[in-house]
């Protein structure tokens, strides 16, 4: 089973606005509101694929409850540190093409709240053979909180896939215990390196041959519509991705990383791996949904991605 965490959850809410006016009274369309945050998005991609998944992380409140609510709904397990604080809606205007985001900042969690859940992520490990984090972290936690989720997989043996960015992904990586797998696109590299990260082969090889990457067994670099570039142990790859129709990229990031989890932890080959992780976030792309994918389709779309090994 697949522990997939999430440690700032919130209730994503959509408002489709045909000519959104400022200052004035806007009247919406069907709202949409889900369970979210990145983790949760992992989570439910994982259960679609008709995966064992376990979804942990911290809320509370009413919102908190409607989290817990909704993914039992859809009968994914989940097992979280309950708060005595809100947690926080996230909001994305839908207007003439655009996206205009709200997102709360969610609840400060104090250091004896961190360690209740260090102790209750380390329990939750006795079941499960591989951890999704993903996200940011609430407000109140050290930015070295992944590290020890980290160090603490590590005792264990679970293999962990890192989707973060920032500092907190920088303190992951300055330390021995490191991710299994991490996916950041060029942005986040360019971010952590501190240097410009091109769509190219040449500075995407450099930026992941840096020695912050020592000991990553997986790095996926995401490139959106143009696929992805993959640093396996000492390989790399080019995966290329055929064209559909975008309804919503918004969690695409995530069902790849569902993917990529499910497929590492049925310990597939590396073809398969990269094809599973690049399907699922195509899926999710495809969809009006943040966060789902239509896995009837999940065969014809792998068939047609290809993943060529680099001589570099």
């Amino acid at each position: 089973m697949i522990l997939a965490v999430t440690m700032n959850p919130s209730v994503d809410i959509s408002y489709p606005i045909d000519g959104f006016k400022l200052d004035d009274v806007n009247r919406v369309g069907p709202v949409r509101k889900t369970a979210g945050g990145k983790g949760l998005n992992v989570a439910r991609v994982i259960s679609q694929m008709e995966e064992e998944v376990l979804a942990t992380g911290a809320l509370g409140g009413t919102i908190g409850d409607y989290i817990v609510k909704e993914l039992n709904k859809s009968n994914i397990r989940n097992d979280f540190l309950k708060i005595n604080q809100e947690s926080r809606n996230c909001i994305a205007i839908l207007h003439e093409g655009m996206q205009t985001e709200i997102l709360e900042s969610g609840p400060t969690l104090s250091k004896e709240e961190g360690t209740a859940f260090l102790e209750k992520f380390a329990s939750l490990l006795a079941e499960v053979s591989l951890v999704t984090i993903s996200g940011s972290l609430p407000k109140g936690l050290r930015t070295d909180f992944y590290q020890q989720m980290l160090e603490i997989s590590h005792e264990k043996g679970i293999p962990v896939i890192l989707d973060s960015s920032g500092e907190s992904l920088k303190q992951a990586l300055l330390h021995v215990e490191k991710p299994f797998a991490i996916k950041p696109n060029t942005a986040e590299l360019s971010q952590l390196l501190g240097i410009e990260v091109e769509d190219k082969i040449g500075s995407l090889k450099a930026a992941c041959d840096n020695d912050l990457f020592n000991g990553i067994e997986w790095i996926v670099v995401s490139m959106g519509g143009e696929g992805a570039f993959v640093k396996h142990g000492g390989d790399y790859y080019r995966t290329t991705i055929p064209k559909i129709d975008l309804i919503n990229p918004v969690g695409s990031g995530d069902a790849t990383v569902a993917g990529l989890a499910v497929a590492l932890n049925k310990n597939q080959d590396v073809e398969a791996v990269l094809k599973t992780a690049m399907t699922t976030g195509m899926l999710n792309a495809m969809e009006a949904g943040t966060g789902f994918i239509n896995f009837s389709k999940f065969d014809h779309y792998f068939d047609l991605i290809k993943v060529s090994k680099l001589d570099c």
